[in-house]
C-alpha cells in the first residue's frame, strides 16, 4: 500500500508536470482547467524548434556550455590541485576561496557583473573614463556570459576534483619517482590520468548546468542574447502566449540534457582507476618552487572577481544617490553617498513580504522534502516491497529536466488540478519539493545506508512495531545527516529562481523573484539592496548548516 501512495505522490509532483509539457508539445492547445485536448495531435509546434530563433539559441547554448565548462574546469581544477597536492601558500584560504562562490547565487553574481561590466554605464568602464582610459569590458555578449558562468560554476569542478586528488593512491607516483621521473612527467602521465573520471565528470556536469541555466543568461545576455531557456521564457511571455511552441523547444532541451546526462553517468560510473589506497600511505606534496606565490595570487584574483568585486558593486550602487553613476572617484565627494536607498529598501513592504515568503516557503519545502525523501529512501533501501526500485528512479528524474521546463509543467499541473493552491505559497512549496527531490533522496539514501539495519530489526524481534523502531532507533541515529539534508534543501529553496518563475503572483513573490523582477524593470538600486539582504540570509543559513548540521555534537 505504501509504495502505491508514494507512486501517486511522485506522479503528481514530478511525472504529471513533465507529461503535460510532452502533451502540449504535440497538441494545438495548452492545458486548461478541466481540459486536456489530445484529439488535435500536431507536429506544427516543432517548427519553432527548427526555426531561425531556436537554431541560434541552440548554437548560443552550445558555445556557452562548452566555453564556460572549459574555463570553470580550468579555475576549479587549478584550485583543487594546488590545495590538495602542492605546498602552495595559504592552502586553507584557497580551499575556502574554491567553495565561496557556491554561497553567492549565480544570478546575484550576474546582476553584480551587469552593473560592473555594462558597455556604457558599467562601473568598471566609468572608472576607466575617470582615469582617462577607454572602456575596458562589455559583459553583454557570449564572452561575458561564459565568464560569469565560469566564475560561479568553478566550485563544482573544485569539489569533484579536490576529492579525486586527495584520495589518490600514491603507489604509482612513488614508483615513477623511484625510477627517476621528473615531477612534470609524474603529473602528465600518472596524476592527471588517474583523475580523468573526476575531470570528465565535472566537465559534463558543468556543461549540463550551464546549458539549462536561465537567470544568468537572461541577466548577462542583456535580453538580446537568446539561449534555449531564455527562448522558452520569451515564447511563454509573448502576447499571445506561445505555450505549445515553448513546450516543443523544451522537449529539445530535455533531449540534449538527457543525452549529456547519460554520458555523464557513463563517464562517472566507469571508475576503473584505483584512487583510494588501503595502505595508509600519505600523498607527497608537489613542490611549486618559484610558482608558490603566483599560484596564491591566481587564487586571490579569482576570489576578487567572483566575490569581492561583485559585492562591492552591489554596496556601491545601493549607497549611491542614484543607480546611474557618472563618476566613481567623484562619487565620494559632494555627499553623493548615503544609506537612503538601503533604508528605503529595508522598510519596503515588498522586501519584507518577500523575505517572509522566502523563509516560510524554504522552511516548509525543506521539512516536507526531507520527510518525503526519507520515506521514499527507506522504502527503496530497507524494504522488499514490490515496485520499490521505480520510486528511486522517479525521485531522480528532475535531475534530467531543466528547471525552466519543470516550472512550465508545474504551472499547467496546478492550473488543471481541482485543488485551489495556485496563487498561494503552498504551490511554491510543492514546486520546490518536486525540483529538489533528487538532492533530498540522495542525502537520505546515503544516510540510511550508513546505519546497520540489525539495530532496527532487533527492536522488531523484541516486539516493537516497525514504525516505532524507525522512530525510536533509526531516526535518532540519522539526526545529524537528516539535519544536513534539511539545511541543504533550505538553502536550495532560498536560492531558487527558475522553478517559481511561472508560479508567483503579486502576493507570493520571493526574494529571488523580487531581485530578478526589479532588475528586469530597471529598478537597479532596490535590486542591488535586496541582493545584499539576500546574501546576508544565505550567509546565515550557511553558518547554520556548518554549526548545526555538518558535524555531530561531541558526546558528553
Amino acid at each position: 500500500m505504501l509504495p502505491l501512495v508514494l507512486y501517486a505522490v511522485l506522479a503528481v509532483l514530478i511525472v504529471m508536470p513533465i507529461a503535460l509539457v510532452l502533451i502540449s508539445a504535440f497538441t494545438a492547445t495548452t492545458p486548461r482547467p478541466g481540459n486536456i485536448d489530445v484529439s488535435s495531435l500536431t507536429f506544427d509546434n516543432f517548427a519553432a524548434v527548427f526555426g531561425a530563433g531556436a537554431r541560434q539559441a541552440a548554437l548560443n547554448s552550445l558555445l556557452i556550455g562548452v566555453g564556460s565548462s572549459i574555463f570553470a574546469l580550468a579555475i576549479g581544477g587549478f584550485l583543487a590541485f594546488v590545495t590538495a597536492r602542492t605546498d602552495v601558500r595559504w592552502a586553507r584560504f584557497l580551499y575556502f576561496v574554491g567553495l565561496l562562490p557556491l554561497f553567492l547565487p549565480s544570478y546575484v553574481g550576474a546582476l553584480a557583473w551587469s552593473l560592473l561590466g555594462g558597455p556604457n554605464a558599467g562601473l568598471l568602464n566609468v572608472l576607466a573614463r575617470d582615469l582617462g582610459l577607454p572602456a575596458i569590458v562589455n559583459i553583454f555578449n557570449i564572452g561575458g556570459l561564459i565568464f560569469v558562468l565560469a566564475l560561479y560554476y568553478a566550485p563544482y569542478a573544485f569539489l569533484l576534483m579536490h576529492s579525486a586528488f586527495s584520495l589518490m593512491n600514491p603507489d604509482l607516483e612513488e614508483a615513477a619517482r623511484t625510477h627517476g621521473a621528473r615531477p612534470g612527467a609524474v603529473l602528465r602521465k600518472i596524476t592527471f590520468p588517474l583523475a580523468t573520471p573526476a575531470i570528465l565528470g565535472a566537465a559534463i556536469l558543468i556543461f549540463v548546468l550551464t546549458v539549462e541555466n536561465f537567470p544568468v543568461a537572461q541577466i548577462a545576455g542583456g535580453g538580446q542574447l537568446d539561449t534555449l531557456p531564455t527562448y522558452i521564457f520569451r515564447l511563454m511571455n509573448a502576447a499571445p502566449s506561445r505555450g505549445n511552441e515553448a513546450a516543443a523547444v523544451a522537449i529539445a532541451l530535455i533531449v540534449i540534457v538527457l543525452l549529456v546526462t547519460a554520458v555523464q553517468r557513463r563517464v562517472v560510473s566507469r571508475r576503473s582507476y584505483t584512487t583510494v589506497s588501503g595502505k595508509g600511505m600519505k600523498l607527497r606534496k608537489f613542490e611549486l618552487g618559484w610558482f608558490r606565490t603566483p599560484a596564491l595570487l591566481i587564487g586571490i584574483v579569482y576570489f576578487f572577481l567572483s566575490t569581492v568585486l561583485p559585492l562591492l558593486a552591489l554596496v556601491f550602487i545601493t549607497l549611491h544617490e542614484s543607480p546611474y553613476v557618472n563618476t566613481i572617484l567623484g562619487a565620494f565627494t559632494g555627499r553623493r553617498m548615503g544609506t537612503g536607498a538601503l533604508e528605503e529598501a529595508l522598510s519596503s513592504d515588498v522586501l519584507l513580504r518577500a523575505t517572509g515568503n522566502s523563509v516560510i516557503v524554504a522552511i516548509a519545502a525543506a521539512a516536507a522534502g526531507t520527510l518525503l525523501a526519507f520515506v521514499v529512501s527507506y522504502v527503496v533501501n530497507r524494504t522488499t516491497l514490490p515496485g520499490r526500485e521505480g520510486l528511486g528512479y522517479l525521485s531522480m528524474l528532475p535531475l534530467a529536466v531543466p528547471a525552466i521546463v519543470l516550472g512550465l509543467g508545474l504551472l499547467w499541473t496546478w492550473l488543471m488540478l481541482p485543488v485551489p493552491v495556485y496563487g498561494t505559497l503552498l504551490v511554491m512549496v510543492i514546486a520546490f519539493v518536486a525540483a529538489q527531490m533528487p538532492q533530498g533522496y540522495q542525502g537520505a539514501s546515503s544516510s540510511i545506508l550508513q546505519v546497520d539495519r540489525e539495530l532496527e530489526d532487533s527492536a522488531v524481534m523484541h516486539g516493537a512495531h516497525r514504525a516505532k523502531a524507525v522512530w525510536k532507533i533509526t531516526a535518532p541515529l540519522l539526526r545529524v545527516p537528516l539535519t544536513s539534508t534539511f539545511l541543504l534543501l533550505l538553502m536550495l529553496s532560498m536560492r531558487e529562481l527558475t522553478v517559481p518563475l511561472f508560479l508567483f503572483t503579486t502576493d507570493t513573490r520571493l526574494l529571488s523573484i523580487v531581485i530578478f523582477d526589479d532588475f528586469e524593470n530597471g529598478i537597479l538600486q532596490r535590486s542591488a539592496a535586496t541582493s545584499l539582504v539576500y546574501c546576508v540570509v544565505i550567509f546565515v543559513l550557511t553558518y547554520a548548516a556548518r554549526r548545526f548540521g555538518a558535524e555531530p555534537r561531541p558526546a558528553r
